[in-house]
């Protein structure tokens, strides 16, 4: 396969061999039946007993043997419980006097325990911003001079019940700086939107990613915050539980020879918990500086590896104390957007990304109609070449071989 890559986070044009199109669809042609359990998903904002709405949102998703629960909070910095059950009937416990106390643990928990499969978490710790104005290598670590981060567990967020919406199943979470001294934020926001799915399919929105009934979808968006400098990178510290032993998730990456849905972009990143089935997030590497998400808005995104997180002071999450103890082993990695050339947050002052994250297989996209149009001429052109060559030389072949008569 030949291929030119563009500012190495995936992105390029792909020359692919029709033999390795022809083996990568037979290889990918079985994975296309994955994902297509339907569930029956509920949104839930879960009541605080004991006074004030707090920001606790309970996605249960009940397939013919098994549940998935999301429960998503902006208690401290924006956080997910993502937690796996081989039942129908498993159901989430919330103690709000433990949950609200400095020690939470046990506040939270699916019941019965012995029906748990799986379980992880992801907090989003703090937002990242960069000056790349003397930067020339876009692969750069760090990707510019770093600015104080904000600390998400410092935001102030909306009341997750105004945003609810059962139609699409979704909901946003969106804050901003209790103290913003400089009115960085004065007329700008985070957004978390959290979107469930009860069946497979794809938004009409770039990225695209492909869903399942397994997984559920997280878009941040940055919007109207004035940058701190003229070509400000922005990025996302995020921390994720250990997998199924003591080392941190892989990370993997996966190429495609198929950019359809997201264009020139022939990569999708992938966190793992242990080996497959197990838990995963998924998201391309690519984030968007406009809202209609398009190749001219497209940036880079880059993830760097995961290291442990024990040495590093990190805001901490409720629902994930509450859930798991007060175990602090974690892995941390960080999310850039952008490059110092290019379209950039700078153009509208617009950034979103999306990501993916289930239990199971990850979704793998089928090729589209397009590539197998292609293949069919690409592998269908040259038999039908053979096949014409082979029989005009066999006519040809047996004009001058038969006898002819002598009279």
């Amino acid at each position: 396969m030949r291929c030119s890559v563009e500012r190495g986070w995936g992105w390029g044009r792909c020359a692919p061999s029709p033999l390795l199109l022809l083996t990568l669809l037979l290889f990918a042609a079985p994975f296309g039946l994955l994902g297509e359990e339907t569930r029956q998903v509920s949104l839930e904002v879960i009541p605080n007993s004991l006074g004030a709405p707090q920001n606790l949102l309970h996605i249960r998703a009940v397939g013919t043997n098994s549940t998935l629960h999301y429960v998503w909070s902006s208690l401290g910095p924006p956080a997910v419980v993502l937690v796996a059950t081989d039942t129908p009937h498993s159901t989430l416990s919330v103690n709000w006097s433990h949950l609200l106390s400095p020690e939470p643990d046990g506040g939270l928990m699916v019941l019965p325990k012995d029906s748990i499969q799986f379980s992880s978490a992801l907090v989003f710790t703090r937002l990242l911003e960069f000056d790349s104005t003397n930067v020339s290598d876009t692969a750069a670590e760090p990707p510019g001079r770093p600015y104080p981060p904000y600390s998400l567990a410092d935001f102030s967020w909306n009341n997750i019940t105004d945003s609810l919406d059962p139609a699409t199943l979704s909901a946003t979470f969106q804050g901003h700086p209790v103290n913003d001294p400089t009115r960085t934020f004065a007329n700008g926001s985070l957004a978390f939107r959290v979107q469930a799915f009860s069946r497979s399919s794809r938004p009409a929105q770039s990225p695209r990613l492909l869903h399942t009934a397994d997984t559920c979808q997280l878009e941040v968006a940055l919007v109207g915050a004035s940058p701190r400098g003229n070509r400000s990178l922005f990025g996302l510290e995020v921390v994720a539980t250990l997998g199924q032993g003591p080392d941190c998730p892989s990370m993997q990456e996966q190429h495609s020879i198929d950019d359809e849905y997201a264009p020139a972009v022939f990569q999708l990143d992938q966190l793992l918990w242990g080996s497959l089935p197990s838990g995963f997030a998924q998201w391309r590497p690519v984030a968007y500086s406009q809202k209609q998400g398009d190749r001219a808005s497209a940036l880079p995104c880059h993830a760097s590896p995961l290291h442990p997180a024990l040495a590093c002071p990190l805001p901490q999450s409720p629902i994930v104390r509450a859930f798991f103890g007060s175990q602090n082993n974690f892995c941390a990695f960080n999310l850039t957007f952008g490059a110092s050339t290019g379209p950039g947050y700078w153009d509208q002052h617009y950034l979103s990304w999306s990501m993916l994250l289930g239990v199971g297989f990850p979704p793998v996209d089928s090729l589209s109609p397009l590539v197998l149009g292609i293949m069919a001429v690409a592998l269908g052109a040259p038999g039908l070449m053979l096949l014409g060559g082979g029989l005009v030389l066999l006519l040809h072949h047996k004009k001058y071989s038969e006898y002819q008569s002598i009279n």
